[in-house]
């Protein structure tokens, strides 16, 4: 996968995420980070990550997610790996 396909597939989780009250208060809650600090985070490849993370921690979203977008669900960790650097461990990410 490409980093910019990598990228199209984490905003679009982006857009996703927002788009759903609980699933964005349950995101903030995850991170810790505030609706501020995200629109400044949004484009650091670490936010991402974090994006990407969210869903590979709850099968039901990852699953509703990517029907939405019509993609595979293994697309994701594809998406991850191809913004995770060699022995960046889940928990790592800082923004």
């Amino acid at each position: 996968m490409t980093p910019d396909a990598a990228t199209s597939i984490a905003i679009s989780g982006l857009q996703f995420i927002a788009g759903d009250e609980d699933q964005i208060s349950r995101f903030i809650a995850l991170t810790g980070i505030s609706p501020d600090e995200m629109r400044k985070a949004a484009g650091s490849q670490s936010f991402l990550i974090a994006v990407l993370e969210f869903f590979m921690g709850d099968e039901p979203t990852l699953l509703a997610f990517t029907a939405s977008q019509n993609i595979d669900p293994n697309d994701i960790q594809r998406a991850l790996h191809t913004f995770s650097p060699p022995g960046l461990n889940s928990g790592e990410t800082e923004w």
